[in-house]
């Protein structure tokens, strides 16, 4: 791979319970950072298998082992003039976590090395979190003259608003531990058997009804936006829409007459 170029590998796991789909952004001469070719390909391919009615699971990592993505490129930054500059380079971060947070189905991040700045609000933006022992958190922004914005807003959501301001203000990174702690990350496993704790957490998703998982990942995207009592209703018209689509009656009538036996 030339110096500069990048590539976004999308592989194919056809199981009996349906498709898992393995996206690897390959930018790994440079930690794996973000620029505006590589955020507009990264979008695509996660629109492109938003249209997958087979699909079950994404599996989004970076390639290399040395870092998920290691930020936006400095270099494009350092470039910026104008406020439009910066408007058009931060709304293509934002449309990628969007596209991320849109796929119908769930996505997990595998985590390695350093996921920082763009790379932590990309990795936000993913449903489950697993991460290496090794690997190692930040949001740099303060500390070379712009903020922390777009997807930046989800982590009150992940690790509360006192830890989101001492990664904002401070601009220090943690690392693996901690971030299981604060909640940054949901399961943190030796490097050598991260592959492993990813596939265990495909299958779960996969065991579960197709249907039913992707009304909850729709349903939980819902709850983001509404009041306690609005969400309650939310999830009755939810729960109505499950029974009337029928994917229920297989299973719930297998584990019935199993316990009969």
């Amino acid at each position: 791979m030339a110096a500069g170029a990048h590539k976004v590998d999308i592989s194919w796991d056809r199981r009996p319970g349906g498709v898992v789909a393995h996206v690897v952004f390959d930018n790994a001469r440079r930690l794996n950072v973000l620029n505006p070719p590589a955020l507009l390909d990264l979008t695509e391919a996660f629109r492109s298998l938003a249209r997958e009615d087979d699909l079950r699971v994404v599996v989004l990592s970076g390639a290399g082992g040395r870092a998920f993505i290691g930020g936006a490129d400095i270099n494009h930054m350092a470039a910026m003039r104008q406020a439009e500059d910066g408007r058009a380079f931060i709304t293509l971060v934002h449309k990628l976590c969007q596209s991320i947070r849109d796929c119908p189905v769930p996505v997990i991040c595998r985590l390695e090395g350093y996921t920082l700045g763009a790379g932590l609000e990309v990795a936000a933006a993913c449903d489950m979190r697993i991460a290496a022992d090794d690997a190692h958190f930040g949001m740099p922004e303060v500390k070379v003259g712009v903020p922390s914005v777009v997807e930046a807003a989800l982590l009150p959501r992940l690790i509360g608003w006192g830890r989101t301001s001492w990664m904002l203000l401070t601009a220090e990174n943690i690392g693996a531990a901690k971030a299981e702690a604060w909640g940054l990350v949901e399961e943190v496993v030796p490097a050598a058997k991260i592959a492993e704790a990813v596939e265990r957490c495909v299958r779960s998703i996969v065991e579960g009804t197709p249907l039913a998982v992707r009304a909850q990942k729709r349903l939980m995207r819902r709850w983001e936006r509404l009041s306690l009592d609005e969400a309650v209703q939310a999830g009755i018209d939810a729960f109505a829409q499950s029974v009337s689509d029928g994917e229920h009656i297989a299973p719930m009538t297998a584990f019935v007459n199993r316990k009969k036996k």
